[in-house]
C-alpha cells in the first residue's frame, strides 16, 4: 500500500538522481537564472536561457543534465558538457550550472549528483575525468567540491565572451 501524501512528508528526505529530461526545462531555466543572479549578479534573459536549455536536449552530442529530486520535486541540478583531451585520448566531463535550491542546501544534494555522474562515467569507455570551475569567492562551493574528492588545479581560467 502506498503512503498517503501526509505520510510522505514525514518520511526521510530520500534523494533520487536521474538524467534530466525535456519535462525539466522550466525548472532548469529557473535554476540557471537564479544561479546567475546569486553568483554573478547577472540578470539573464529567460527566453534565451530557455532556448539554451532546450538546445542541449535537442543536441545531446553537446552534453546532458542531471537532476536531483526529493519527493518528486527537482531540488538540484547540473549540466555536463564535453572536452576532448588529446593528451589522454578521452573526454573530460565539465560539470557546469550546478544549482541546489536554497532550502535544500547542505543536505548532500551535490554529493548525490556527483556520485551519479561517477557511476554513469564508469560505464563509458572514453571518459578520463571531471572538471568544473567555481567563483574564487565561493568558498562553500570549493569546500563542497573538495569534499567529494575533487582537487584544485594550478590552472587559471581565461575567457573572452562575445555576449558581455
Amino acid at each position: 500500500m502506498s503512503p498517503s501524501r501526509d505520510e510522505v512528508k514525514t518520511m526521510p528526505d530520500a534523494i533520487s538522481v536521474r538524467t534530466g529530461q525535456e519535462r525539466d526545462v522550466e525548472t532548469l531555466v529557473k535554476f540557471n537564472i537564479a544561479l546567475a543572479r546569486e553568483t554573478e549578479r547577472k540578470q539573464l534573459s529567460p527566453p534565451i536561457v530557455n532556448q539554451g536549455v532546450q538546445t542541449l536536449f535537442k543536441n545531446p552530442q553537446h552534453g546532458f543534465y542531471v537532476v536531483a529530486e526529493i519527493a518528486d520535486e527537482v531540488v538540484g541540478s547540473c549540466m555536463v558538457t564535453y572536452e576532448w583531451s588529446d593528451w589522454r585520448c578521452g573526454l573530460f566531463w565539465w560539470i557546469q550550472s550546478v544549482y541546489v535550491k536554497p532550502e535544500f542546501r547542505r543536505r548532500g544534494i551535490f554529493k548525490k549528483l556527483y556520485e551519479f555522474l561517477k557511476q554513469k562515467a564508469s560505464h563509458e569507455q572514453n571518459v578520463c575525468g571531471f572538471r568544473l570551475y567555481v567563483e574564487q569567492s565561493n568558498h562553500t562551493g570549493q569546500n563542497t567540491y573538495a569534499g567529494v574528492g575533487m582537487k584544485e588545479t594550478p590552472y587559471k581560467f581565461y575567457e573572452e565572451s562575445f555576449e558581455d
